[in-house]
């Protein structure tokens, strides 16, 4: 395993498949993430507007590298339905070298 600085994944949550592959789909076109896996039938509780809310959303993995990560927040924040959408950034401490070359490589077409 290789350290992996300059790599981050992205978490975003949809309001439906639909919605999630729509963003993925673009982000991919664009070339701010090399992948995004979508994760269905997710529970999420929450506050919103001063109340606990329940609902369900797709949860969105994304990986990129870290200098796409203000323009892949900025196509999120201008594309999604919500009027808060989550964006959290992790950054990538390690990983294997042949998976972030290839994510690396799959950004700088």
């Amino acid at each position: 395993m290789s350290p992996a600085k300059s790599y981050s994944i992205v978490l975003v949550t949809a309001p439906n498949l639909k919605t999630a592959r729509r963003l993925a789909k673009a982000a991919l076109t664009r070339r701010l993430i090399a992948c995004a896996n979508l994760i269905p039938k997710l529970e999420s509780h929450y506050w919103w507007q001063g109340k606990i809310e329940i609902g369900a959303e797709v949860l969105m993995l994304m990986k990129t590298t870290s200098s796409k990560v203000p323009a892949l927040e900025k196509f999120v924040i201008g594309n999604h339905p919500y009027d808060t959408p989550e964006f959290v950034v992790m950054p990538i401490h390690r990983g294997n070298k042949r998976y972030l070359n290839w994510l690396a490589n799959s950004l700088s077409r």
